[in-house]
């Protein structure tokens, strides 16, 4: 089974105030279906409010991203499934609850990990 990461950035979620208690109440419902399903590893949001920070190889930190990298934005979901057509099957169901386009993408395998 493959790992795979549905996710999208914070712009792609424009929903009107009045829907956002059904948007995380249906969400919520996508990731309780995913946890009993068995394919739920992790999942969350990026936390807007607080700053990236980079750390170099030699161990020092600065403020700030990689400069030349989009922010990273938005809410994440990883799912570990037997097929793309399964992973396809729930980002569309997250898409339906979220009320926006979700991006997957596969973990490249790693026996180590």
């Amino acid at each position: 089974m493959a790992k795979y990461l549905i996710s999208f950035p914070s712009a792609a979620m424009v929903v009107p105030p009045e829907e956002m208690e059904a948007v995380s109440r249906d969400s919520h419902a996508v990731i309780a279906e995913a946890k009993a399903a068995g394919v739920y590893v992790f999942g969350g949001g990026i936390d807007e409010a607080v700053a990236p920070v980079l750390v170099s190889a030699d161990g020092t930190a600065a403020p700030g991203g990689y400069p030349w990298a989009p922010p990273l934005t938005g809410g994440l979901l990883v799912l570990e499934v037997p097929s793309r057509e399964e992973a396809e099957r729930w980002a569309a169901w997250v898409a339906h609850a979220c009320r926006c386009g979700q991006e997957l993408r596969v973990f490249g395998f790693d026996p180590e990990s």
